[in-house]
């Protein structure tokens, strides 16, 4: 194998002793995709060199800009190569701060030459640059399997691996200094209560000792604490490497640098590590929930150690003595590093870019024609429960489909999901719709919720969550991270889709815990990301068209708002389509009057009181038009979105002409029964000179949504008042 790309490494060490002994050819032999053995001693060198090679890529590439993360992947890197050896190479993480070591990886198993990295000095160039290797994980680079920023989210894209890909293994490397972060091992419990059978993943604790700028808080932990904290969640299998257990350079402290030992205790060392590893593997796809603790200082190997290792500042760049000093330890010979390449080159089956699941579209289930049901204008209808009987049928069709949510579906309305999928829970109770293969994930956890539910579709399967707006900004991190990782994705998958039911509207006497829709907000801005919808469909009719709509798209995140309360039916099928796709549409307008008031909204429930100003500024001689705003991104103006920037881009905007016949007016009052920035593209584009919002201000306790919309100025009474005082 060709050595070219070791151009740009700036130190070139001598042969370690034993070099012409273990690594004279690469021990993942031609045509293998693993070592034979794991309790060869050519295997532990080789893993050790691979360990090398990773810190000392990471922290040259981290130097090469003086920023960076290079010593949280240090005191993993043992462990990485070991999964690398062992053919394991579908790997995960929560810890968006060992970027640089993973793209260490993609490089040396040539996965970044796909995106023109060919060298270390290509390598070096495009680190933290755009159109590079950003700061943190993207799926969007060739041969990683799915993002890391937010600490917390890394082990749902290992468990909707597991569950999409049966014998194969995840491993999900985990810092100790994010185990704080939201559910990381609760989400993993009850996971494994649903799916006992998906064992397919492997936890790798990176117990290092600390975190970002301090200690990590269970730094203090004994050896048999922290694994008893495992099983005490389910795990019946801890395997758990420490470092210390090897040192004969007389460290002091609970957690060894292993670079420091002697060779002999070094490759002792990463030998544990591998068949730790091989046995933890087996283990997990053998049945067991399995867990993979090394134990090993923040930054060994590298420039510094603990906490002082985590980033690189100004200060420490290539041509610095301590900076030298360190590269120079790590330094590998020229063979060194062409024994490592061909081992990832070979390792899983070939590059991670062509091998990794991520790396294909998954074959979907057809869902064929959705099952409308079509409800007439006199009547009054659930929007929920309209929404419940598509995805039912969704579930039906596609048997890989889960629905997740935290709160119950039957308190949204929607038990008739339940009816058709079942709970899943290892207690079959038909009162509770419960049985073992459900298709209704229901974790009290809306981080849980949102995490598999975005897990799953980046993964290419499809997914719903269900829950109440007020509580949506619990999982919400996740499913942005998601959105934003779809956006960059160089294949389609299906998009992560939302139903937030209980509006605030509807929770009068729940008080204002229940009464959050600012998080409508939070949409809103995604919207100009390119590839977030939220949607608003007016009725029953409208919701099913919504979902439909929502289905049937990739590489997007589709959010629809929704009242679970009987409401009146204001749209046609036919014509929600038709407002779904232009994204609005009127859904009243008087016969006769003179100056004209349009009410553009989003919402269903404050239809009503619309409906009622309506009423008293007709009497008054008004003419009045209602528009139905059901997904407002379609009415932004081109330039206002980055949709020309995102994988499956939709460049459909509402026209001027369009525009202005639905909106021109004498006075518009934009109203919404959650906040205002929702409205903003009518705001932007309106060409009336008199114009106000009427929107969410804040909850309180109240008898009836009706006095709840009262404290909030959602009265029709207060919205005519409004119209006639901008009127004039």
């Amino acid at each position: 194998m060709s050595a070219e790309f070791c151009a740009g490494i700036q130190h070139i060490g001598t042969a370690w002793e034993g070099f012409s002994e273990h690594a004279k050819s690469a021990v993942i032999r031609e045509g293998q995709s693993a070592i034979s053995n794991a309790a060869c001693p050519d295997a532990a060198y080789q893993t050790l060199l691979m360990a090398d090679a990773l810190r000392y890529l990471t922290l040259q590439t981290c130097a090469a800009k003086a920023s960076g993360h290079p010593g949280g992947f240090a005191s993993s890197a043992e462990a990485y190569a070991a999964l690398v050896m062992l053919g394991h190479t579908n790997i995960v993480t929560e810890v968006g701060h060992h970027a640089p070591g993973f793209y260490s990886a993609m490089f040396l198993d040539t996965s970044l030459e796909a995106i023109g990295i060919r060298t270390v000095t290509d390598l070096m160039a495009r680190f933290r640059e755009k159109h590079g290797l950003l700061g943190h994980l993207s799926g969007a680079i060739p041969g990683l399997l799915a993002p890391a920023g937010p600490l917390g989210q890394g082990q749902h894209f290992a468990m909707a691996g597991a569950l999409l890909h049966p014998g194969t293994l995840f491993p999900v490397t985990i810092g100790d200094g994010g185990m704080g972060e939201p559910y990381v091992l609760n989400s993993m419990m009850h996971f494994n209560t649903a799916y006992p059978g998906a064992t397919n993943f492997l936890p790798t604790l990176i117990w290092n000792g600390y975190s970002q700028e301090h200690h990590s808080m269970v730094s203090r932990f004994s050896n048999e604490e922290m694994i008893a904290y495992w099983k005490g969640h389910g795990f019946k299998e801890v395997v758990l490497v420490n470092a210390k257990d090897f040192d004969d350079s007389n460290q002091t402290g609970e957690y060894a640098d292993s670079s420091f030992f002697s060779l002999k205790q070094r490759l002792a060392f990463a030998g544990a590590v591998l068949a730790g590893l091989d046995k933890a593997a087996k283990s997990a796809l053998g049945g067991r929930l399995t867990a993979f603790i090394i134990k090993q200082m923040k930054g060994a190997g590298v420039h510094t150690v603990g906490a002082k290792s985590h980033n690189l500042y100004p200060a420490d760049t290539l041509d610095k003595p301590h900076m030298i000093d360190a590269l120079q330890r790590r330094a590998l010979n020229l063979e060194a590093w062409i024994i490592v390449r061909e081992n990832f080159v070979r390792a899983g089956g070939g590059p991670a870019a062509k091998t990794a699941v991520t790396e294909q579209v998954l074959a979907l289930a057809s869902l064929g024609k959705m099952p409308l049901h079509e409800f007439a204008g006199d009547e009054k209808a659930v929007p929920a429960t309209a929404l419940g009987a598509l995805v039912a049928f969704a579930g039906i069709e596609d048997k890989r489909f889960v629905v997740t949510n935290a709160d119950g579906n039957e308190a949204s309305a929607m038990k008739n999901i339940n009816d058709a999928l079942k709970i899943r829970h290892p207690t079959v109770d038909p009162l509770y719709n419960q049985a073992p293969e459900g298709q209704v994930y229901e974790p009290l956890n809306e981080d849980a919720c949102a995490g598999l539910t975005a897990a799953l579709c980046l993964f290419g399967s499809r997914s719903i969550w269900l829950s109440y707006e007020s509580f949506a900004i619990n999982g919400w991190p996740i499913v942005q991270t998601v959105a934003q990782a779809m956006a960059e994705l160089r294949r389609k998958t299906p998009s992560v889709v939302a139903m937030f039911t209980a509006g605030a509207l509807e929770q009068g006497r729940n008080g204002w815990t229940h009464q959050r829709p600012e998080i409508e907000n939070y949409f809103a801005a995604q919207m100009r990301n390119g590839n977030t919808y939220a949607l608003f469909p007016c009725d029953a009719n409208a919701i099913q068209v919504a979902y439909e709509y929502a289905a049937n798209s990739f590489n997007k995140c589709m959010v629809i708002i929704a009242s679970k309360s009987p409401l009146p039916v204001y749209m046609s099928i036919k014509d929600a389509r038709h407002a779904i796709e232009a994204g609005a549409a009127c859904i009243y307008e008087s016969n006769c009057g003179g100056k004209t008031v349009v009410f553009a909204v989003t919402g269903d429930m404050v239809f009503i009181p619309v409906f009622e100003a309506k009423d008293l500024l007709e009497a008054q001689g008004y003419r009045v038009r209602i528009v139905a705003i059901l997904n407002p991104r379609r009415l932004y103006r081109p330039t206002d979105i980055a949709w020309d920037t995102v994988s499956e881009p939709d460049g459909e905007f509402m026209s001027d002409v369009h525009f202005d016949a639905l909106f021109d007016a004498a006075v518009l009052l934009a109203v919404s029964g959650g906040p205002s920035a929702v409205l903003e593209p009518v705001l932007l584009r309106t060409r009336a000179l008199r114009r106000d919002t009427v929107a969410w201000k804040r909850g309180e306790t109240t008898a009836s949504p009706a006095e709840l919309m009262a404290f909030n100025g959602l009265t029709g009474e207060a919205m005519a008042l409004r119209a006639q005082v901008l009127a004039g």
